[in-house]
């Protein structure tokens, strides 16, 4: 009974704190200026009595912003839910006077190292819960820019630090979150983890609006929070870039350095003693209020797509912050009741000895960054890389784009010319000289790789954009065959080369031939598709071509071509208008130019279904190609009429029960095309929607291993992402568009499909010696090679199609984008 007793005490006064004062966060014996607003008196409670929203955050940054003459606010852009992206600079009153000659003066000593740094202030960027339910951060935010917007005595610190002060990297997410925790929230707050305040509904509130996890796109840079971020990364050139997360709920609290054998080899033995330097602050400092923390014991800090690692390779320093989450008000874990203002405190403390440490390490930190630079500068290397795809520009655009958010200096091509079997054509591709600035820059992002110190990956171990973006590529090209650099990227115009009154041919080559085909098709206008190449005039096309003839059209020539036009302009194509059916190959009346049916698309989503790959999928068809898509939610999937879908895409889960197992086995039997990813591919030829033989990885016995070590074994047997090579049956309906009888396939699975017998059912299929970058085990190696990640099996008088992986990986995976389309729109022909 007293050991009861003892537990109820303790969870009582834990909840009873969830009530703290703002002085609760704040430093002992600092006087705060009166004339600057609290949390509180704007929003309306204290900091952590409710989480706070973002329109409420915003708000009060607003107020702080106006009362302060510490602080500017902007707005950079909005969310894809029309959420403003704000960011703060906070600093001296007599800095902001000056705030453009201190930010030139950064951006000078990393172009010139002769220049003296030691009177420069450090720039230091704070972000804050980029997962937006890891909310701790974003709620800290309110505490930590109230303290240096009103603390007294601080001058010292704001003086020789620029504060660049992002409140909430993910608005969207934070919002559902906060939604989520604040609706479920009880007068008496209940600890129990099995209460549904911490428990959230598909698909959470980690997220973005389209379900991306916003950590992974630094690099890539696809979304809008992370375009406007990554803008103001480049504009200032930040020294210190700290990144606040949560993990799992019986942790403590993490910082970096990550553990040493899994950093990336690109980056500077340096950044990570001076992270380790840092992270004495934040022992310090916590260690004063009593916290358990622990450092390079977890994490990594290898891929340069997360937050705390992309600064690593831009002369910046990275600090991941990983708080153990309360994931609501208040929980019950091994480590007592973890409440969320004690959470959000030790964020606020890390918060503020990432100042300490910017203030103190100023001239050293400085004086690092500007040398990362002069070393990116002299490396002698006078060649250059060069990208395209002559019958694809958008890909190469796409991929310069990506190029130039990175203020990464690229030129055109000067004239045609071809290295290693591949033509580089002006307007098509793209020179990179390796003697800029940003080189290391670069090297990262075409980096290939396949021995690794390590293992063990907390993230993807292979990312290398020209397989990314599936372009042609060549390195250690002559500078000669640059032309003039680029300063503002210009897509190629598109347009119909012709009025013609018997038909248009649309190559489906191009990236954006998607989303042409879906307004031809939806406007009412009869479209087909070659099914073997030809010859028409003096043009030659490729499988896939569209053929849109004119006679017996809805819409009149005239129409039909402004139609096209307009098409062809929005989609930046080139459609040929034809005077002549009599082709050198098949005539364009002849059977294998196949209809093409008008497509609508249902998806399954909810609980069970792997909510990156779906959102993932439903941005590709809404962002990218203007497509209408209907996802059915799992809970009322049972009770809606599908038979008006030709199309349902299923994205990665292990069990969709006996009732949707029915009703999807008939809707293919009457016609249906069924597209299945990842593990969904196993539940489907569970239920013989599919004949599938999977392959598996003979494990042998482990030996030489330690209790200790036991986990390293088993864990060194997953493909956390890596990149494989396969070749390709171009005459396929799923390869069309594809020029190159060779693909690189991202997969982060360990499903292998054995291939059929009859090479004509093997359309892709991975090569003998697949790895093109990343790690897999020599177990897996052994097993993948020579087998399939794609495979399409009749049933009755539909199709049912599947994928061992993700084709539209994080949204820049534009390489494999073309096989989901054609397995929409030809999945009736395959």
């Amino acid at each position: 009974m007293k050991k009861i007793v003892l537990i109820f005490l303790f969870v009582s006064i834990s909840i009873s704190a969830q009530k703290v004062a703002l002085s609760y966060y704040l430093p002992n014996n600092v006087t705060y200026n009166k004339n600057i607003p609290t949390p509180k008196s704007v929003i309306g409670h204290e900091v952590g009595e409710w989480h706070i929203t973002h329109d409420k955050l915003v708000e009060y940054m607003k107020v702080l912003a106006a009362a302060s003459d510490r602080i500017s606010i902007e707005t950079r852009g909005k969310t894809y839910e029309d959420r403003p992206l704000v960011l703060l600079t906070i600093t001296s009153a007599k800095n902001h006077k000056n705030i453009e000659n201190i930010r030139k003066k950064h951006i000078d000593a990393t172009n010139d190292a002769t220049l003296d740094v030691s009177d420069n202030p450090i720039v230091v960027y704070q972000g804050f819960s980029i997962h937006g339910n890891e909310p701790s951060g974003s709620n800290a935010a309110l505490a930590v820019a109230y303290y240096l917007a009103a603390a007294e005595g601080i001058d010292d610190l704001l003086n020789n630090v620029v504060i660049l002060f992002d409140p909430s990297f993910n608005p969207d997410g934070l919002q559902r979150f906060a939604y989520w925790a604040n609706t479920n929230k009880s007068k008496n707050i209940n600890p129990d983890p099995n209460d549904r305040e911490y428990t959230e509904i598909w698909p959470r509130g980690r997220t973005n609006h389209y379900q991306f996890d916003m950590n992974r796109d630094w690099l890539p840079v696809q979304l809008p929070e992370s375009k406007v971020r990554i803008a103001s990364f480049h504009k200032w050139l930040p020294n210190i870039l700290t990144d606040h997360h949560e993990m799992g709920s019986n942790a403590s609290f993490f910082f970096q350095p990550g553990i040493p054998s899994r950093t990336n080899p690109l980056t500077p033995q340096l950044n990570q003693d001076l992270t380790k330097e840092i992270g004495t602050y934040h022992a310090k400092a916590l260690d004063k209020i009593g916290s358990l923390y622990y450092s390079e014991e977890n994490y990594d800090d290898f891929y340069y797509g997360k937050g705390s690692t992309f600064p690593d390779i831009n002369g910046s320093i990275g600090i991941l912050f990983e708080q153990a989450s309360s994931r609501g008000h208040a929980q019950e874990t091994i480590n007592g009741v973890l409440t969320f203002p004690f959470t959000i405190r030790n964020q606020f403390t890390a918060a503020l000895s990432t100042l300490e440490a910017a203030k103190n390490m100023r001239v050293k930190i400085l004086k690092y960054q500007q040398d990362f630079y002069k070393e990116s500068r002299n490396t002698g290397e006078k060649k250059a890389i060069v990208f395209g795809d002559e019958k694809d520009a958008a890909k190469s655009y796409l991929l310069a784009e990506v190029l130039k958010r990175h203020q990464i200096r690229i030129h055109e091509v000067k004239s045609d010319f071809t290295k290693n079997g591949k033509t580089f054509k002006k307007g098509y591709s793209y020179v990179v000289p390796m003697n800029q600035k940003n080189q290391r820059l670069v090297k990262a992002m075409f980096d290939v790789r396949t021995t690794f110190k390590d293992s063990l990956f907390y993230d993807v171990s292979a990312w290398t954009f020209n397989y990314a973006f599936g372009v042609d590529y060549a390195e250690n090209i002559s500078i000669s065959k640059a032309g003039n650099e680029i300063h503002q990227l210009k897509r190629q115009p598109g347009n119909v080369s012709f009025k013609s009154n018997y038909g248009y041919l649309m190559p489906w080559n191009d990236y954006y031939t998607p989303k042409a085909l879906n307004s031809i098709l939806q406007k009412g206008i009869r479209a087909k598709v070659s099914m073997k190449n030809f010859k028409n005039g003096e043009n030659s096309y490729d499988y896939g071509t569209i053929f849109i003839p004119v006679q017996n059209q809805e819409l009149n020539s005239v129409e039909l071509y402004q139609f096209l036009e307009n098409v062809a302009q929005e989609s930046h194509l080139k459609i040929n208008g034809v005077t002549t059916g009599l082709n050198d190959g098949i005539d364009l009346g002849s059977r294998n130019f196949s209809n093409i049916r008008k497509q609508k698309i249902a998806m399954l989503v909810g609980n069970g279904i792997t909510g990156n790959d779906s959102g993932e999928i439903w941005h590709l068809l809404d962002q990218r190609f203007d497509m209408q898509l209907t996802r059915l939610d799992m809970s009322y999937f049972s009770r809606v009429d599908i038979s008006k879908y030709s199309t349902i895409i299923i994205p990665s889960s292990y069990n969709l029960g006996n009732s949707v197992e029915e009703k999807l086995r008939s809707w293919v039997r009457n016609g249906g095309v069924l597209i299945g990813y990842k593990n969904t591919a196993r539940w489907l030829a569970s239920k013989k929607f599919i004949n599938l033989q999977f392959e598996k990885t003979k494990n042998e016995a482990i030996k030489g291993v330690s209790f200790e070590n036991r986990s390293l074994k088993s864990g060194a047997q997953v493909i956390g992402g890596a990149i494989f090579e396969a070749k390709i049956d171009r005459s396929h309906p799923i390869n069309f568009g594809y020029k190159n009888d060779k693909i690189a396939i991202f997969r982060n699975s360990t499903m292998f499909i054995k291939a059929d017998k009859h090479s004509y059912n093997n359309p892709i299929q991975y090569t003998s010696n697949p790895l093109l970058s990343g790690y897999i085990s020599k177990e897996n190696a052994k097993v993948i090679k020579n087998t399939v990640p794609f495979k399409v099996q009749r049933m009755g008088r539909g199709k049912v199609i599947v994928f061992t992986d993700n084709t539209n990986f994080r949204a820049f995976w534009f390489g494999t984008n073309k096989l989901l389309m054609n397995a929409i729109f030809f999945g009736d022909k395959m």
